[in-house]
């Protein structure tokens, strides 16, 4: 019997480049931005494009 995963359903609201400058946050920067405005937004890394990922769940 195979086990059935649900992956969360989100919407990326922008991509930032992991290779930012030593001391820059700048994917981390937009997140605090957006939840100062109330929105429930993450970041995660997405290694296959190397890049952050600021996102909110949809479900």
């Amino acid at each position: 019997m195979t086990a059935a995963t649900e992956t969360p359903a989100r919407t990326i609201l922008r991509r930032f480049p992991a290779g930012a400058p030593r001391g820059s946050w700048p994917a981390e920067e937009f997140a605090a931005r957006l939840r100062a405005e109330g929105q429930p937004v993450e970041v995660v890394l997405d290694f296959p494009s190397d890049d952050y990922l600021v996102f909110v769940r949809t479900s």
